[in-house]
């Protein structure tokens, strides 16, 4: 077995016997030239050497936004969404206590496409309602140490209100780190400035992302250099806070330079705790540790959950071993916030054969939900204490128009109004929808259905929301804890289907807060027709004043088993379509490779779709994103034909979309 990096870390803390490895990184395959990837960066010198196949090795540095060819590939367009904190969905879920961060390789260093790849085999993170933070972890000493996030990552947290940090990795020794990297980082200029610190910033500005990470791991550095970093953290924080993003300091570097993981807040690393927002706490900490650490936090005038105490998932996932008592006690306060190192475990520990998005889902269920898959249900005899155990959910939506057709990122196939307009598999997180905060929380005097995400139909995206069971009680799946607010024009539409059984379908909707954490919300129930075909059903919240807190559908079957299939809702009083962007045109033509660029229309855009109208007439979805632009590959012509035609529209909150714009290409 393969040892983790943190078995690796572990070892290096002693590494004067351990020898350092080769800074080289794993050849990929030549990405083709049009082919836009996420950044990465050495701070200022490069390797000694020729980088690897598919490796392209940058100066931060050097680089600027005028010359940055791929800028309009990777630049988040969704602004952070504010978040509110609904009643927790059970008793022990608690509210402004212990918070989440979670540090996540969506992909390679190199290589890493900028907007979604031809697979449905990625980490589609969803259940943002417990994280506070996320990193984008990577970096290597073979291909680059600073990294920015791509944009659907970002698109899709910040449409659930998570910020998102790029990651500042200066490796280990063992891992082919060299001192220089951290002396090019907080190198000065004449006036005593910290040119990478200004740099930093304006790469977070550009992209649209929310700070950085900052991980100084490689040993050597004497008193000197651990000043100039102290300065250089100082200064970052100073410029990124100014410009409104963050920044959080790795438990690693110590005051004198030397690189000596601590496992909590103390006089080696209190003041780099105190020229950053937060700390991710080394996963050496013990239950004295953290409560001495919570302690000096507050003496020191600030929060003790501004402390992650590092829980590793990367190797055990729910099965890691964790003194839970010591970070989130169920019978007293907690202790400090709780920071996941890797858990896209979810997906890596599948096998390759069976790792579809079904199984990925349950999997990630397990994780973030617990054992019994309900969060109003804790399954007090689980060992994995899951976020949704101790951490309340939050939520972003508190507007109309608010829609979702419950779209996870990826799929098997993309549907447009139930019909199949593209059969390749693929994933892009911008085009995530707003999902559902507690899943699935079921309430019913019966048998528990199976709720969940699937991925074999849906209206529109890749995936519906699918109801399984006997049904043989009423039963209340909630959905979405809303802040929206209700009038005599507003509307709830549901677009739905019946698979199999008969099943008398209800919107339920609350205006008011349940009685306590884990009940069921005092729904009002209005009928749905349902039927064996896909329906759109509109209903009047007649009688409904004020805010609407909670939105769900109640089942009672007439003829058992069901499985009844919910592929959109949407939030409206009139409905919209967006202006048409303008000025398509395509950038750079490879063979079937071709760019696009073009302007976006004014007004509220959700993101963009990119057909390819063929020769009989019909369309074929060839992706979609929030950015104004995109890239496509392997296009081939079809029979006959001497030119393609490519259709552009716009989408809006309600999933309208506008007239085309298009563009043609000679082969």
């Amino acid at each position: 077995m393969n040892p983790t990096r943190r078995t690796v870390l572990i070892a290096a803390a002693s590494a004067a016997m351990l020898p350092s490895l080769p800074a080289t990184a794993t050849p990929r395959p030549e990405a083709g030239a049009l082919q836009p990837y996420a950044s990465y960066w050495y701070p200022d010198s490069l390797p000694s050497g020729a980088p690897g196949t598919g490796i392209t090795w940058r100066s931060l540095k050097s680089w600027h936004p005028a010359g940055d060819p791929d800028l309009a590939f990777n630049a988040s367009t969704v602004p952070l969404a504010a978040r509110f904190t609904p009643t927790p969905a059970n008793p022990t879920a608690r509210v402004d206590q212990a918070r989440i961060q979670s540090l996540v390789s969506f992909g390679p260093t190199s290589g890493n496409p900028s907007q979604g790849s031809a697979t449905a085999d990625y980490y589609a993170l969803t259940h943002w309602a417990y994280i506070d933070e996320l990193v984008f972890w990577g970096g290597s000493s073979g291909e680059g140490l600073i990294l920015a996030p791509n944009a659907p990552v970002v698109d899709a947290a910040h449409r659930h209100g998570v910020p998102v940090l790029g990651n500042v990795f200066l490796p280990p020794v063992a891992y082919g780190g060299q001192l220089r990297w951290t002396r090019d980082l907080v190198q000065r200029d004449a006036a005593g400035r910290y040119p990478l610190a200004e740099r930093l910033v304006a790469v977070a500005e550009a992209y649209g992302f929310d700070g950085w990470f900052v991980n100084a791991e490689t040993s050597g550095g004497d008193a000197a250099l651990g000043a100039d970093m102290l300065g250089f953290l100082r200064e970052l924080k100073t410029l990124a806070e100014r410009k409104g993003r963050r920044v959080t300091w790795y438990d690693s570097m110590t005051v004198n330079g030397s690189v000596s993981w601590q496992g909590a807040l103390n006089s080696q690393n209190e003041p780099f705790f105190q020229a950053a927002d937060d700390m991710f706490v080394d996963f050496r900490w013990t239950a004295a540790k953290l409560a001495s650490s919570g302690q000096r936090a507050e003496q020191a005038g600030r929060g003790r959950y501004e402390l992650w105490a590092g829980v590793d998932v990367e190797a055990s996932g729910w099965n890691s071993s964790v003194n839970w008592d010591a970070i989130v006690p169920r019978d007293k306060a907690h202790v400090v916030s709780v920071g996941f190192y890797r858990p896209e475990w979810t997906r890596n520990h599948l096998p390759a054969e069976g790792r579809g998005p079904r199984e990925f889902h349950a999997a990630d269920d397990r994780f973030w939900t617990g054992r019994s898959l309900d969060p109003s249900r804790p399954d007090g005899t689980d060992s994995w204490r899951a976020p949704a155990v101790s951490v309340a959910d939050r939520s972003t939506v508190a507007s109309v128009p608010f829609a979702s057709v419950f779209n996870t990122g990826h799929g098997l196939r993309w549907y447009e109004d139930g019909e199949v307009t593209s059969d390749a598999p693929w994933n892009h997180l911008g085009l995530q929808d707003r999902l559902p905060s507690r899943r699935w929380v079921v309430h019913t005097e019966g048998q528990r259905p199976a709720v969940n995400f699937d991925f074999a139909d849906a209206w529109r995206g890749g995936s519906s929301v699918l109801v399984g069971g006997e049904l043989d009680a009423s039963t209340v799946v909630d959905l979405y804890a809303t802040r929206l607010p209700v009038d005599a024009d507003t509307v709830v539409e549901l677009t739905h289907r019946t698979d199999a059984g008969r099943v008398h379908v209800e919107l339920a909707v609350a205006t008011a807060e349940p009685s306590a954490p884990g009940a069921t919300p005092p729904y009002t129930c209005f009928p749905v027709h349902s039927a064996g075909t896909w329906q759109t059903s509109t209903v009047r919240l007649t009688g409904l004043t004020g805010t609407v807190r909670a939105l769900g559908v109640r089942l009672t079957a007439a003829d058992g088993p069901v499985h009844w299939r919910l592929g959109g809702i949407a939030v409206r009083k009139a409905t919209t379509t967006p202006a048409a962007p303008s000025a398509l045109r395509i950038t750079g033509a490879s063979g079937g490779d071709l760019r696009f660029t073009w302007n976006p229309a004014p007004g509220d855009v959700r993101h963009h779709t990119l057909h390819r109208l063929l020769p009989d007439g019909t369309r074929r979805f060839l992706g979609g994103t929030c950015q104004s632009a995109y890239f496509v590959a392997g296009l081939r012509p079809e029979q006959g034909e001497r030119t393609a035609r490519f259709e552009l529209r716009a989408v809006g909150e309600l999933y309208t979309s506008s007239a085309p714009v298009t563009v043609t290409h000679t082969w």
